[in-house]
């Protein structure tokens, strides 16, 4: 029986967000799936983490959508764990912070995150899960390595990450990270709730946590990072999905990745 929708409003510097809780946690780890008016491409990787029986509880991390695809009989047919649903500001970092601080108050050990536009191969989670058991804190997918695979690229971008992004966070982490935007990751809950880490504020509202966690992780000697293969597919014949616009979206996230090489992002209190 799940829980009746609850707004939240945390103590930490968290986004306001409702919660619905369909079944309590069964599991060391949650899969937050990060969603924003994926329509069809969200309903299909559902199905598909249903015929997967992934080793974790799955949760929808939700930005606002309209598009009426995140029904909630439907979610909690295909056993979804949890809807969370951000009703403060910001974009993909407050998603995260919101998950974050939903997944650490529902006593999970780390947190797996992927993107909910149907393009990652989610048969890697429990590789995920057991790089976490181990004791590693950051865990990045990569296509980039060994038994990674990527499909469909555009030139574009497999041209920026490998000569730009990867090589750039790379410096400024002090280890070779093979790729870096990369939504596919796993992150121990002492990672997160880690106060020099600081990852609950504001100043995390669109991609930059993402490249704080990456930087500082590898940066710091107390937490153990690795890579671990995946598969990213882009769909064939139709318009890539992406929520970064081709000039101006593009000029943010580089304007985004310095500001984080740069350490502007650091917790000043530390």
């Amino acid at each position: 029986m799940s829980r009746p929708e609850e707004r939240v409003r945390s103590n930490r510097d968290v986004p306001d967000y409702d919660a619905v809780e369909f079944s309590a946690p069964t599991t060391r780890y949650c899969l937050v799936v990060f969603v924003l008016n994926e329509g069809t491409r969200i309903r299909n990787q559902i199905a598909k983490l249903r015929e997967l029986r992934l080793p974790v509880d799955v949760v929808i991390a939700d930005g606002g959508s309209t598009d009426g695809s995140l029904e909630q009989g439907a979610l909690k047919e295909n056993g979804i764990a949890a809807l969370l649903t951000k009703s403060g500001a910001g974009g993909l970092s407050a998603q995260m912070r919101m998950a974050f601080d939903w997944a650490s108050k529902s006593g999970y050990s780390g947190v797996i995150v992927i993107d909910g536009n149907d393009k990652d191969d989610a048969s890697a989670v429990p590789a995920f899960v057991e790089l976490l058991d181990k004791g590693f804190d950051h865990v990045q997918g990569s296509r980039f390595i060994e038994g990674g695979r990527a499909i469909r690229t555009p030139k574009l971008r497999y041209l920026a990450v490998r000569l730009v992004h990867a090589p750039l966070v790379s410096i400024a982490s002090g280890r070779w990270q093979t790729d870096t935007t990369n939504g596919f990751r796993g992150y121990s809950m002492r990672l997160i709730e880690d106060p020099e880490i600081d990852v609950f504020r504001s100043v995390f509202h669109s991609y930059e946590l993402h490249y704080h966690l990456a930087i500082e992780s590898a940066r710091l000697p107390r937490f153990r990072t690795t890579e671990t293969p995946v598969t990213r597919a882009y769909p064939a014949g139709v318009k890539t999905p992406t929520k970064i616009t081709p000039v101006r979206g593009n000029l943010k996230v580089l304007g985004v990745l310095l500001s984080a090489v740069f350490g502007r992002y650091r917790s000043r209190g530390h």
